[in-house]
């Protein structure tokens, strides 16, 4: 008897299976099977038995048999051969998951972190919700050729590089515990470009630049989440919830947030932002990691233009979105 996998277990829990069958056996990729072995299940799956030939003796069998198999377009490797298909009883076409809990799910029953990065990196909650969110959008995306997909392999990957960027940063720092940062997930862009297959105006993009939009997408998602849109506030009723934070930059602050730095300096670097704790503090309940949803504050305001942000050596600077376009501007008078 095979041990059942997490979506075996889901075949099971909406009853296509019984629980009363003594032993389930999974056969993975049925059509990579020579033909003359899946001859061999033609009397097992007909007459439940096995007969030996030459001789009257019949062995009854109470087995119940999973095959899995990719599409017959996905793959050149072999088919399954169409007498046995009369024989399995039914097909049940699988997709996959279509809400975040489902594959945050799967990505935990699956992913295989070590003890000890169990029990010093801590990966935040909403940093796994960037992650599915991520694979979610790739899936839909026009980048992306969709008849590739996108398998939960590649979140379980990137979920896994997540813990051990983190945990890089945790030894490099010489601290015994950490938390992870949206800082991270650059270590998780090289898992997740070799697993995606592109169509042709995501070559043209580039592979890099289109995990980094996937990245910017998922990220403003789970930023509305917890914060008010910043071009949809009532301007009548009330003031810009980002206000004393668009002043602060527009009074020519920057904030770099370094990849590498340690948890005071990355405290210190948030917290001087004025106006960043309040909002947070308002729509968040979550006291305790309140630097982890400052920093996700500040990726989605850079998402909506409200800040400009720039990818610098080993970190990201955050700025006044018009900031730029000035040092241009003096760049050309100058020239």
């Amino acid at each position: 008897t095979l041990k059942l996998s997490y979506s075996d277990e889901k075949v099971i829990h909406y009853g296509l299976i019984p629980r009363s069958h003594r032993s389930i056996f999974v056969i993975n990729e049925l059509p990579d099977l020579q033909a003359r072995i899946q001859v061999a299940l033609f009397n097992i799956l007909q007459e439940g038995d096995i007969q030996i030939r030459g001789f009257k003796m019949r062995l009854p069998l109470d087995i119940q048999f999973i095959f899995t198999a990719n599409p017959e377009d996905y793959t050149n490797r072999g088919s399954i051969i169409t007498p046995l298909k009369d024989r399995i009883e039914s097909q049940i076409l699988t997709h996959y998951p279509t809400e975040i809990d489902q594959s945050k799910k799967i990505t935990l029953s699956q992913s295989r972190l070590s003890r000890e990065q169990i029990q010093t990196v801590k990966i935040h909650t909403i940093h796994h919700d960037i992650l599915e969110n991520l694979i979610q959008i790739a899936r839909e995306s026009d980048y992306v050729d969709g008849k590739s997909g996108v398998s939960a392999r590649v979140a379980i990957s990137a979920y896994e590089i997540l813990a051990s960027s983190a945990e890089r940063r945790m030894i490099l720092n010489k601290e015994k515990t950490t938390t992870t940062r949206i800082g991270d997930f650059w270590g998780i862009i090289p898992a997740i470009t070799g697993k995606l297959e592109l169509v042709y105006e995501g070559e043209q993009e580039g592979q890099y630049n289109v995990v980094v939009k996937l990245l910017n997408e998922a990220i403003k998602n789970v930023f509305l989440q917890y914060f008010p849109h910043p071009d949809k506030y009532d301007k009548r009723r009330g003031k810009d919830p980002y206000g004393v934070i668009k002043a602060y930059f527009s009074g020519g602050n920057v904030c770099n947030l370094m990849m590498g730095i340690t948890y005071d300096e990355y405290e210190v670097e948030l917290m001087k932002i004025a106006g960043l704790a309040n909002v947070v503090k308002q729509h968040v309940t979550d006291n305790e990691d309140s630097l982890i949803y400052m920093e996700l504050l500040l990726h989605g305001l850079a998402e909506y233009q409200v800040l400009g942000k720039t990818l610098i050596q080993d970190g990201l600077e955050f700025s006044d979105p018009l900031s730029g376009l000035m040092d241009d501007v003096d760049d050309e008078h100058l020239n």
